[in-house]
C-alpha cells in the first residue's frame, strides 16, 4: 500500500465489519487514522484491535441516525486525531424483502432515515466541524439496486437513489474545498447480503463476466482510491463496482 493518506482522519459509519471494516483496514493502510462506528460495542472493539488499536482506531458505538451519536463521533475525531479529513457513509439497513405493496410504512421510513437522511446529516456535521475551511473528501456507499427495479428490494434502491442524487447535489455545492463522490457495489458477500447469495453463490455469480461475486476488498480499494488525492479532480461520480454485471443485466 501506498502512503496516500497519511496524517489523515477518516470516519466510517457502519465499520465493524463487512464493507465498512474492509474500508477502515485499506485506509489505516494507506496511513490514515480511522473513527468507526457501529451499534455493538464488543464488535466495535474487535474492529479496533484488527485496525492496530489505538494509535490507529478509535470506536464510537451509536446509531447511525441519531443525532447525539453524530455529534459525538465528529468531536471525538476532533479530540483525538485532530481533524475530520475523510467522511465514508457506508452504514445502512435492509430490513424488509417484500415488493413495495407489502411494505411497512414505518420500515420504509426507517430504510429512507438511515440509507439516505443519515448520509447527508454527517457530511452536513464533518463539514461544518472541519471540512468546510479545511477542506476534505466524502464517499457514500450507494448500491448498482439504484439503476433498476430489484425484486425484494425496491426501497433499498430507492433509498440508494436518494443517495447517489445527494453525492451529485453536495458535489456542486461544497466544491472546490469538498469532493463528493459514490461507489455503487452489486453483491458483495458479506453478512449483510447473504439473502441474496447464500446457499447458490455459484448460480447467483454465473452472469457476471469476472464469474464471482464481490468481496469487502474490492470495494474498499475503490473507496480509498476516491478519498485519495489521486482521484483530485473526480467528484460527483458514482463508480460501480460490480463485476460487470451491469454490462448484461
Amino acid at each position: 500500500m501506498s502512503a496516500a493518506l497519511v496524517g489523515r482522519t477518516a470516519i466510517v459509519t457502519g465499520g465493524s465489519r463487512g464493507i465498512g471494516l474492509a474500508v477502515a483496514e485499506r485506509l489505516v493502510a494507506e496511513g490514515a487514522r480511522v473513527v468507526v462506528t457501529g451499534r455493538k460495542p464488543e464488535v466495535l472493539d474487535d474492529a479496533v484491535r484488527a485496525l492496530g488499536g489505538a494509535e490507529h482506531a478509535l470506536a464510537v458505538p451509536g446509531k447511525v441516525d441519531d443525532p447525539d451519536h453524530q455529534a459525538e463521533t465528529v468531536s471525538r475525531a476532533l479530540e483525538e486525531f485532530g481533524s475530520v479529513d475523510l467522511l465514508v457513509n457506508n452504514a445502512g439497513i435492509s430490513p424488509a424483502m417484500a415488493p413495495l405493496v407489502d411494505l411497512d410504512l414505518g420500515a420504509v421510513r426507517k430504510t429512507l432515515e438511515v440509507n439516505a437522511v443519515s448520509a447527508l446529516a454527517w457530511t452536513m456535521r464533518a463539514h461544518r466541524a472541519w471540512m468546510g475551511e479545511h477542506g476534505g473528501s466524502v464517499v457514500n456507499i450507494t448500491s448498482l439496486a439504484s439503476r433498476r427495479a430489484a425484486a425484494g428490494i425496491g426501497f433499498y434502491g430507492a433509498s440508494k437513489a436518494t443517495l447517489t442524487y445527494l453525492t451529485e447535489q453536495l458535489a456542486v455545492e461544497l466544491g472546490p474545498r469538498v469532493r463528493v463522490n459514490a461507489v455503487a457495489p452489486a453483491v458483495v458477500k458479506t453478512r449483510f447480503a447473504s439473502a441474496l447469495y447464500e446457499g447458490r453463490e455459484d448460480e447467483v455469480a454465473a452472469p457476471y463476466p469476472l464469474k464471482r461475486l464481490g468481496n469487502p476488498g474490492d470495494v474498499a480499494g475503490a473507496v480509498a482510491f476516491l478519498l485519495s488525492d489521486e482521484a483530485s479532480w473526480i467528484t460527483g461520480q458514482e463508480l460501480l463496482v460490480d463485476g460487470g454485471i451491469s454490462l448484461v443485466r
